[in-house]
């Protein structure tokens, strides 16, 4: 068996902090007999100030002694200034150093992190090198001139994910904490930002597994009575009341867990940003306020009504939130253009699968104020509770009266179901207040709030939760409900604890899994 495994077994079930101290005094990390591995750590093919070149594994030494051209070990955790060369062990160069002659090829600032205090749990070295093309290619095909099997220098280019995998190997993290780090990698906005910090700083791994203790107590209870069930010399009394003492608790993390999963179902929409949809009649100003919001020309703003024909999407960022923004062909009554006609018919399709929809009005033209084609659209049945807000653009082209009479206007004709606030795109006035009305539906509509931070989990999490750990709770409270069979009960249990294990990393004999968690990172990570 391979000794990563035969030892991570005995050590799994234990808690974090335990395992931790038990590694710590493992004098090689459980990955030891693994190639080291290198990367480039920071974005490849583009210059920069600098680049961050990653290595871990059993010969990380071996290799910065060989590109520091010295026998002396590296001090840990300190940085340290060094010239770097091409290897002396490079055959195709071997001529330069027998004349005395060393290549070159920076000089960067190093770091070495020994094993288990590291991130991988291996020994790591990090050269801090320039950012150019050319350094960066000549230091890395350096390294790899290193590898020699047959000396036993087993060095590789690094495979996505492999620093990761590492670390989770090794018991420096478990598979949510990693997913989280990827999560907070892959951040776009401050919401995001905040929701994969549930994962990445252990919040849900402490969850998940105060959930497996849970399971494994109960499962305990119930081993206890069919372990003594047929013994006469041991009897547990009320067989019954623990019984029901297991559905209980059962009931109550079902509970708990459905409520989470409704909050990560609510969170996820920051992932893949809210769906924003502009509509009104044509020509009221829905590609300026576009424009407006996302301070470039995404739209074609024109006099000439009917200028937009298809959905226009833009990504942008409101006050920390991903929104997906949406313009859209105007509607209105009648049209001879078959081409704008297919437009309007995507406009409505478009508004009913949104998250928000911003219903535009022109206070100028009274037809555009609110047409008959408009409200009957805002009062179908597909936008029962869907959030409106009813903009009133073009303020800076009427009176202040004037503005006035088309809110009551529109007030007596909608009532204050929906709010309604007056903007001009082109002084800019009312957007502040458009964008805070706007930032209190995001709130609503992902459950997030400055002192409730949302909770963002994998795909992958999320199915096992359902169809493992929810299934097999389920499948308990229904043997328990229909035949009171413990052996049945308990094994529904263990599924269910089977589960939360697979999320974690705990479950023995994983590997697909952790094929397809790490085979999304990227290289370096």
């Amino acid at each position: 068996m391979n000794p990563f495994f035969s030892l991570r077994s005995r050590l799994i079930s234990k808690p974090l902090f335990v395992r931790r101290a038990l590694y710590s005094r493992i004098t090689k990390p459980l990955t030891s007999q693994l190639p080291t591995i290198y990367a480039l750590s920071t974005p490849a093919n583009q210059n920069s100030a600098i680049a961050i070149i990653r290595i871990s594994g059993s010969h990380s030494k071996y290799i910065y002694s060989q590109l520091v051209c010295s026998n002396a070990a590296p001090p840990i955790r300190k940085a340290m200034l060094r010239n770097i060369y091409i290897p002396s062990s490079n055959n195709s160069n071997q001529l330069h150093h027998q004349e005395g002659k060393k290549i070159l090829l920076d000089s960067s600032l190093l770091l070495y992190f020994q094993a288990p205090n590291s991130f991988t749990g291996e020994d790591i070295l990090e050269l801090h090198v320039h950012g150019g093309k050319a350094v960066v290619d000549g230091i890395l095909k350096a390294i790899e001139s290193l590898h020699d099997k047959s000396r036993g220098k087993d060095i590789r280019f690094a495979l996505p994910g492999d620093f990761s995998r590492r670390a989770f190997q090794n018991g420096k993290f478990d598979l949510t904490q990693l997913e989280g780090i990827k999560d907070l990698i892959d951040s776009e906005t401050e919401t995001q930002r905040r929701s994969a910090l549930s994962s990445f700083n252990g919040k849900n791994k402490i969850l998940f597994d105060n959930w497996r203790k849970s399971i494994l107590e109960d499962m305990a209870q119930l081993t206890a009575i069919i372990d003594f069930a047929d013994d006469n010399s041991q009897e547990i009394d009320n067989t019954d009341m623990i019984f029901h003492g297991v559905e209980d608790n059962v009931k109550r993390l079902r509970d708990e867990i459905v409520i989470f999963m409704r909050k990560v179902e609510k969170s996820t929409i920051l992932q893949d940003g809210i769906k924003l949809v502009l509509l009104g009649a044509p020509n009221v100003g829905k590609s300026s306020l576009v424009n407006s919001l996302t301070n470039d020309d995404t739209s074609i703003v024109s006099d000439i009504p009917g200028t937009t024909r298809d959905s226009i999407d833009a990504m942008i960022n409101i006050n920390g939130y991903k929104v997906i923004i949406c313009d859209t062909a105007g509607i209105r009554g009648k049209s001879s253009d078959k081409i704008e006609i297919l437009g309007m018919e995507k406009a409505r399709r478009k508004s009913v699968q949104s998250d928000l929809c911003l219903f535009i009005v022109d206070p100028t033209d009274s037809s555009k104020l609110l047409s008959e084609d408009v409200l009957t659209h805002l009062s179908a049945d597909d936008f029962e509770g869907k959030p409106v807000i009813i903009v009133v653009n073009k303020s800076d082209l009427v009176s202040n009266d004037k503005m006035m009479e088309a809110v009551d206007d529109l007030q007596m004709r909608l009532g204050t179901k929906y709010p309604i606030v007056c903007v001009s795109c082109k002084t800019k006035k009312g957007i502040e207040s458009l964008i805070d009305i706007l930032t209190r539906d995001f709130e609503h509509l992902s459950q997030s709030s400055t002192d409730s931070s949302p909770i963002i989990v994998s795909k992958r999490v999320t199915e096992i939760l359902k169809n493992d750990v929810l299934y097999g709770l389920e499948e308990f409270l229904s043997s328990k409900a229909f035949d009171n069979d413990i052996v049945m009960a308990t094994e529904n249990l263990k599924y269910a604890s089977d589960g939360i294990a697979k999320i974690t990393g705990q479950a023995i004999g994983i590997e697909e899994i952790l094929d397809s968690v790490f085979s999304k990172f990227c290289i370096g990570k």
